[in-house]
């Protein structure tokens, strides 16, 4: 009888257990794709304005980074890279907003981290961008180093990565600093430049495109100091598996396309190689983008339309831009960086 009751208590709660398992995925089950489908567009949160990453002009038009990687997206699905809808996003709701729907994907300088996934359901597909926090100061501090900040009055957002590693940083080093923090990105630049602060913190490509918005840009500079690791990827909800496979594959597909040297110039001659790599890239060969419900050819849309990865980040942030941050990590795997996809097989 005792074996009876257990097996069956067991039974019992292992049956509200899978039970409870249906409930949260039926709950969480967002079926981003059809939905996209539906709508025509894809719905992308990003920064509220970061030069080089997600900017607006004056008449409304997105350009960046971060915003070319939206539209890598929808050229996958609609074969248009305009059919995407910008909505911008400060740092303290980006997650939220994207939990509530209000975007498909958040590709908006958002650093991957163990919390953020565990504690807002998240999911941070691919690195898009490897970075690290570091500090701004006006040249006439005369400082070349982090190690010599003691003392500073340091200006940065709150509720971000940086904050605590700014914190870690100077613990660690036992160097004395006043925090100023501020909840908008824009109040904490403000009050750098108007001086309350000596010291601006923040993700050092993000250094970079904040200098340009200072009304005197080269009266500032940024450390060579990189104090933390910042894997900058674009976000998605848990329990959405087919639409985090289309965001995570559309990065790698940039960045085998740029290992494979296929560009948006030379697209029409890639649809011709009789490379085996190539073929699978671009679709001539094998069923790789109907296994996501895709097209054939939904890697050679992305890069048709907005390029492979060395052309997005160069023209973004790199050489062609007015940022020219150096590729460092983001270089290929091949050329002394870690930036590394897996095959396309």
């Amino acid at each position: 009888m005792r074996t009876f009751r257990t097996g069956l208590l067991i039974g019992l709660a292992i049956a509200v257990a899978v039970g409870a398992a249906a409930i949260t995925y039926e709950r969480y089950d967002t079926k981003t794709l059809k939905r996209t489908i539906q709508r025509g567009e894809v719905l992308c949160g990003v920064n509220t304005g970061l030069p080089g990453f997600s900017a607006p002009d004056d008449k409304g038009n997105w350009t960046g980074f971060d915003v070319d990687f939206c539209r890598a997206v929808a050229a996958a699905i609609f074969d248009d890279p305009k059919k995407t809808k910008f909505i911008p996003l400060d740092a303290n709701e980006r997650f939220k907003e994207l939990q509530n729907r209000k975007v498909d994907i958040l590709s908006r300088n958002s650093t991957w981290s163990m919390s953020r996934e565990t504690t807002y359901d998240l999911y941070f597909p691919a690195v898009a961008y490897y970075d690290g926090a570091g500090f701004m100061i006006p040249t006439s501090r005369n400082i070349d180093s982090a190690l010599a900040l003691d003392g500073s009055k340091v200006c940065v957002q709150e509720g971000t990565t940086t904050q605590l590693n700014v914190a870690d940083f100077f613990r660690a080093n036992n160097i004395k600093y006043q925090e100023l923090k501020f909840g908008k990105l824009e109040e904490a630049l403000k009050a750098y430049e108007s001086g309350q602060c000596d010291t601006f913190t923040s993700d050092v490509s993000q250094l970079y495109g904040l200098r340009l918005r200072l009304s005197k840009p080269g009266d500032h500079i940024i450390l060579p100091d990189v104090i933390s690791k910042e894997p900058l990827a674009p976000v998605v909800r848990q329990r959405d598996d087919d639409w985090m496979m289309i965001v995570k594959w559309a990065l790698y597909a940039m960045i085998n396309a740029e290992e494979l040297g296929v560009t948006s110039k030379n697209i029409d001659e890639a649809l011709k190689s009789k490379k085996p790599d190539v073929m699978r890239l671009v679709g001539t060969e094998g069923a790789y983008g109907e296994a996501l419900g895709l097209t054939k050819d939904w890697a050679a849309r992305i890069i048709r339309h907005v390029g492979n990865y060395g052309e997005v980040y160069e023209r973004n942030v790199g050489s062609e831009s007015k940022l020219k941050i150096p590729r460092g990590l983001n270089q290929l795997w091949s050329a002394g960086g870690i930036q590394y996809a897996p095959p396309i097989r």
